[in-house]
């Protein structure tokens, strides 16, 4: 009797290992099936508004989570560009100096914020940027009026809607404007079209070929 008794203490331990294994595994596998719906969503959602622009040539990558604690040598080679200098970030800027009645993005050329699409190999070059939407009102507002700088992590998730590590200049929530590519040497222009092959890509989401896109493609 006491052999019986321990073989069903046995056997009711194993059934129960089994019962939190499944739950478990049903547990990840809807996690996964969540990921993937939502990515999917995510994507057909920017295919959208990318087809809506005229942009046809574009394409997604899918990469790790650590995607961003790589070098960028990695970046390069998990994504499938020909070199570093392909390889960009949108950032969202706020004009810290802007006069008090400038609160939101509705005047292009003297918005409360920006969206500059820089090479993660260029060193970010405030004076250029600040120099932008002075030249874009030809000198009408003292130079002193302009300081960009990065905007709060929260007020970017506001005006977006994309998180950290998943910043991009398509789809946003907001129509913020979005003035060009400033190159490696700080020249605001269509750098791309100089490099083979000419396109760039956005934060390891998907790549966009100059042949049908320019920056105001990005809204």
């Amino acid at each position: 009797m006491e052999a019986l008794a321990k073989l069903e203490r046995v056997q009711t331990r194993l059934l129960k290992r089994l019962s939190n294994l499944e739950s478990s595994l049903l547990s990840q596998h809807f996690s996964q099936n969540l990921s993937l719906s939502t990515s999917s969503t995510t994507e057909d959602r920017l295919s959208g508004t990318l087809r809506a622009n005229g942009v046809v040539d574009f394409s997604f990558k899918r990469v790790p989570s650590d995607y961003y604690d790589w070098p960028l040598k990695s970046h390069r080679d998990i994504v499938s560009v020909a070199s570093i200098q392909h390889l960009c970030k949108s950032i969202v800027l706020v004009n810290t100096q802007a006069a008090s009645n400038i609160i939101d993005c509705s005047d292009r050329n003297n918005s409360k914020y920006y969206v500059v699409v820089v090479q993660y190999a260029a060193r970010f070059n405030a004076e250029s940027v600040k120099n932008f939407p002075y030249t874009l009102n030809e000198s009408k507002i003292a130079k002193k009026k302009f300081n960009m700088r990065l905007a709060p992590e929260e007020t970017s998730v506001k005006l977006i809607g994309y998180e950290h590590n998943a910043v991009t200049c398509i789809g946003m929530k907001t129509n913020i404007p979005v003035p060009g590519l400033p190159h490696l040497d700080g020249k605001w222009t269509n750098w791309y079209v100089f490099y083979s092959p000419s396109f760039f890509f956005i934060n390891g989401l998907y790549a966009i070929h100059c042949a049908s896109c320019a920056a105001s493609h990005c809204s």
